[in-house]
């Protein structure tokens, strides 16, 4: 009876993830009007609508639920660099783009660093 389960929890599993890859991939969206920023993150369950000043704290609700007080900052090479501070972990994302590529690593601080990296392409 295991051996039927395991099977039958792999094909399930098989499934999901050919699912997902149907999905529309995760986009952003960053602009500056000379005054405020604005980053834009359309997923498929759901979207995240920044606007903020360089510098200044606010008050974020994340995609996975976490209320956090986030501030962003642009490095000498251009990176765009996004604190997070809140429960149950402090979060930095930083953004590098060039022509046709923006990546994005997230690094969960803490005892165990956890980084992961998401690459985008550019849409024309």
């Amino acid at each position: 009876m295991t051996i039927g389960k395991n099977i039958f929890v792999r094909w399930v599993l098989t499934l999901l993830f050919e699912r997902l890859e149907t999905l529309p991939k995760p986009q952003e969206d960053i602009k500056f009007d000379g005054e405020y920023w604005y980053l834009n993150i359309y997923n498929t369950f759901k979207d995240i609508k920044l606007k903020f000043k360089l510098g200044e704290a606010f008050e974020e609700n994340t995609l996975d639920g976490r209320v956090v007080q986030s501030t962003f900052h642009l490095e000498e090479d251009g990176s765009l660099v996004h604190e997070q501070t809140g429960k149950p972990a402090d979060c930095v994302i930083i953004r590098q783009a060039d022509d046709t590529t923006l990546s994005v690593k997230f690094t969960i601080t803490g005892n165990d660093n956890v980084t992961t990296v998401r690459k985008f392409t550019r849409i024309e």
